[in-house]
């Protein structure tokens, strides 16, 4: 009897894994174009192999990765390059905020594992299976075969361009970061359902166009701590009246 239960356990673990992985699967062509130019501009940089490989492989983000490789080609310091991909990646804090409710139960062993593999299209997925109302208890495998298969992905893009880096005349001048941009905004619209947020993509949008000038990319950080003001700011205000409607009646 205990082995059966056992059997069933594993299947239900293994069957939550596999669709995360499919259908997360979809999603893993869009990290080509930037796998590939990562490793490219990454090597053009004057990062060595072995660094590029290793960022790929501990930093894991590509917004991330991106910026550091554009700071780290314009000789930006040290502690600049630390902020901004801060800046940028605060966003996970949001994604991590928003499945805690569900990952609560497990262990801090768990927890830690998957917030190093969460990205956006692993929350993407992740959240909307979480939404799901069934009876599993095994929905957090379903983010980790979500994780670990987007993790191989872009590891094997960054690496094939890493490879053909050197190869691949002018990068920069192809135009296929815009994919990045395109996919960012694919993942964005989704959330824009009230005030708020749409605050906060309004606010940075356009403190982003009149900053893009900036050094070090300076814009990026001015932009994301308005929209995140923004959207604060837009909270508060919406919870006042509510609270202001309430006392009336």
């Amino acid at each position: 009897m205990y082995i059966l239960v056992s059997m069933i356990l594993e299947k239900g673990k293994r069957g939550e894994f596999f669709a995360g992985a499919r259908d997360t699967f979809p999603l893993l062509i869009g990290a080509l174009p930037f796998g590939l130019i990562y490793g490219a501009l990454a090597v053009s940089s004057g990062l060595s192999v072995q660094g590029a490989l290793a960022m790929s492989a501990i930093v894991f983000a590509g917004s991330a990765q991106f910026i550091a490789v554009g700071l780290i080609a314009s000789g930006a310091p040290v502690s600049i390059i630390i902020i901004t991909t801060f800046m940028v990646n605060l966003r996970h804090l949001l994604y991590s905020a928003t499945l805690l409710p569900e990952l609560k139960r497990l262990s801090h062993a768990w927890r830690f594992f998957l917030a190093f593999f969460l990205t956006d299209e692993t929350f993407a997925v992740s959240a909307r299976r979480y939404r799901m109302e069934d009876n599993s208890n095994y929905k957090h495998w379903y983010q980790l075969g979500s994780s670990i298969i987007m993790y191989l992905n872009w590891q094997f893009w960054c690496a094939a361009g890493i490879v053909l880096g050197s190869k691949i005349p002018d990068v920069k001048a192809w135009g296929l970061d815009v994919a990045m941009i395109v996919a960012f905004i694919g993942m964005t619209i989704p959330y824009i359902r009230n005030m708020p947020m749409i605050a906060t993509v309004f606010t940075a949008g356009i403190v982003s166009l009149l900053t893009w000038q900036f050094p070090y990319k300076l814009g990026l950080i001015a932009a994301a701590v308005a929209g995140i003001l923004a959207g604060m700011t837009a909270e508060r205000v919406i919870s006042l009246k509510k609270n202001v409607n309430k006392e009336e009646l």
